[in-house]
């Protein structure tokens, strides 16, 4: 599995709850699509972590890069409906950052044979 894993903040924490609805929608949509596999998002609490790296951390599951690949090029095009849904996401977010994990050891990374 492979995680694109993004950090960031939002704009105004006091609209968390409408902010995490509206990723809701935005990520289930990709996920029926086949766009992507699932999603979470967790927030750092009592002020724990590399202030840096933002208040909140989404984790979406992909299960190979060509199924990420797919969800990018379902969002690149910028058209509706898809584009309302991350416009409405990405109207929140400020200190964007991401990176790409994957789970380990997997079948790429099998140990040597002595």
């Amino acid at each position: 599995m492979d995680l694109y894993t993004i950090w960031f903040d939002l704009r105004d924490t006091s609209r968390d709850v409408d902010f995490t609805r509206k990723l809701g929608a935005f990520l289930d949509d990709l996920k029926r699509r086949g766009a992507v596999e699932g999603w979470r998002l967790t927030r750092r609490k009592l002020g724990f972590g590399p202030h840096e790296l933002g208040e909140f951390m989404l984790l979406v599951e992909c299960r190979d890069l060509a199924q990420l690949e797919r969800a990018f090029g379902a969002v690149a095009p910028r058209q509706p409906p898809v584009e309302n849904l991350h416009a409405a996401v990405w109207a929140h977010v400020e200190n964007f950052r991401s990176g790409l994990f994957r789970d380990f050891p997997d079948a790429v990374r099998t140990e040597r044979e002595s």
